[in-house]
């Protein structure tokens, strides 16, 4: 009987934080494909341009996206530490963490920015055809720029994350699309007097708009009258060693370990270039819809994460792992919704895309394999936030390294250029997908194993 009452209760908990977490999922859901259809606009703009700027562009944005996301989770991955300060309603704390998170974005800028502008031996290494890389260099030259706007309003949209109040930065992301839309088109494709700057132009659109967010979200957090309690405006303090170590104890695995993830759709693009613009085309079109589809399980994730971290810091273990069970079990269900929706329009999604029906053709292949990864993907992405969480960031990076890099990414090259056991060569951008997506299945299984046991383990503490 108490068996069957502790199971009731677990259930009704469970069911409890869902509607918590669809709302906080749902909103930010909105604006990461916000977010999602500026690159969508890019690739489509692009490809209408010519085969070349799509080209450029997907090695470009692949070596963007690899150090911005990298860069972009240290600072993410101090979600759950303001979200157990408020939690915990210690809100002048959460105002100071702010503050000292100001240095950690600073050095992130500035090693990003020398990235993205030292491109020439990475493409080089990675023989990009050289017809491609002057584009690419521009577009990262131009992107570069805009770095450290994009990751300071990263800073504040991880703030409003953390406290369950990510309504105004959805609105923010979705009505910036009323100017990158018309940008991208004027600038890539030119008229009215402005020349057709190709892929650059995509750049140019891109950085406006990181700086006009971070403006108005700066305005936001001087006027709105919910930011009071947390006094973000307070004099800026010296940097805190001991905070700031505990930031990077936390950030730096969890930004190496998004780089990782990241790296190896990045290695896919350059490997796969080699094979030419239509495999190069149409791996833009398959790694664009992955990362659309990424949106809906990392929307869960950052809400789920918040949740977690909103229980553990008011000193609920037991309401943090019902949080835990219900954002991934979201994650489940909606992954195998989405991926079969796309296994069945892949063809017609594909079209969409481009009017070259060599890429078409390729694309709608990939696809396929893009509807597989994505249910492993999900799972994946809850898990790595929740460990967060529980401050478990070194094991999922080691996991990331050797499934991640190793099998998906190193898998795919054997196979499609040397071949192994009498498999291959098969120089085809569906080898790199087969690959990844049998590591990604392996991760995720392992990532439940890690936060089931760190579960258990929050909650046992206070009992010991």
């Amino acid at each position: 009987m108490a068996t069957v009452l502790h199971w009731r209760s677990r259930a009704a908990s469970v069911w409890g934080e869902l509607p918590a977490i669809a709302r906080h999922a749902g909103t930010v859901l909105a604006g990461q494909w916000a977010v999602m259809a500026f690159g969508v606009t890019d690739t489509v703009v692009a490809g209408r341009h010519s085969d070349a700027a799509l080209a450029a562009l997907a090695v470009g944005s692949a070596i963007f996206v690899s150090v911005y996301v990298a860069l972009m989770g240290v600072v993410q991955a101090l979600l759950p530490v303001w979200a157990e300060l408020h939690g915990a309603h210690r809100y002048p704390a959460i105002g100071r963490s702010v503050r000292q998170s100001l240095y950690i974005c600073g050095a992130t800028s500035v090693a990003g920015m020398a990235l993205l502008l030292s491109p020439a031996p990475l493409l080089q290494w990675a023989d990009v055809p050289v017809a491609l890389r002057s584009d690419v260099v521009r577009y990262l030259g131009v992107l570069a720029l805009g770095l450290p706007a994009a990751l300071l309003f990263r800073v504040y949209s991880t703030l409003n994350q953390s406290l369950g109040r990510p309504l105004l930065i959805t609105w923010l992301q979705v009505g910036s699309l009323a100017l990158k839309v018309p940008l991208t088109v004027w600038l890539t494709l030119g008229g009215g007097g402005m020349p057709a700057l190709g892929v650059t132009g995509c750049a140019w659109a891109t950085i406006v708009v990181h700086f006009l967010l971070l403006a108005i979200g700066l305005w936001l957090l001087r006027t709105q009258p919910l930011y009071r309690p947390y006094a973000f405006w307070k004099r800026m303090e010296a940097p805190d060693a001991v905070q700031l170590k505990a930031f990077a104890r936390l950030g730096v695995p969890a930004g190496l370990a998004i780089l990782v993830e990241i790296t190896s759709f990045t290695l896919m693009a350059l490997l796969i270039a080699r094979q030419g613009t239509v495999a190069a085309a149409s791996h833009q079109v398959a790694s664009n819809l992955a990362a659309v589809l990424y949106m809906v399980p990392l929307s869960i994730a950052i809400a789920t994460s918040a949740r977690v971290g909103y229980w553990l810091g008011a000193g609920q273990a037991q309401r943090a792992s019902a949080a835990v069970t219900a954002g991934l079990g979201t994650a489940g269900v909606t992954a195998v919704l989405l991926a079969s929706m796309l296994w069945s329009a892949r063809n017609v999604v594909a079209g969409l895309y481009t009017s070259v029906p060599a890429v078409a053709q390729t694309a709608a292949m990939l696809l396929g394999w893009v509807a597989l990864y994505h249910c492993a993907d999900a799972l994946q992405s809850v898990s790595v936030f929740v460990l967060r969480c529980y401050r478990v960031t070194v094991k999922p990076l080691l996991v990331y390294c050797v499934l991640l890099w190793g099998v998906g990414t190193g898998g795919g090259y054997v196979l499609a250029y040397g071949g192994w056991h009498g498999l291959g060569p098969w120089p085809s951008p569906e080898t790199f997908w087969i690959t990844s997506a049998a590591a990604l299945a392996v991760t995720a299984v392992l990532f439940l194993l890690i936060v089931r046991r760190a579960v258990r383990t929050a909650i046992t503490l206070p009992a010991e």
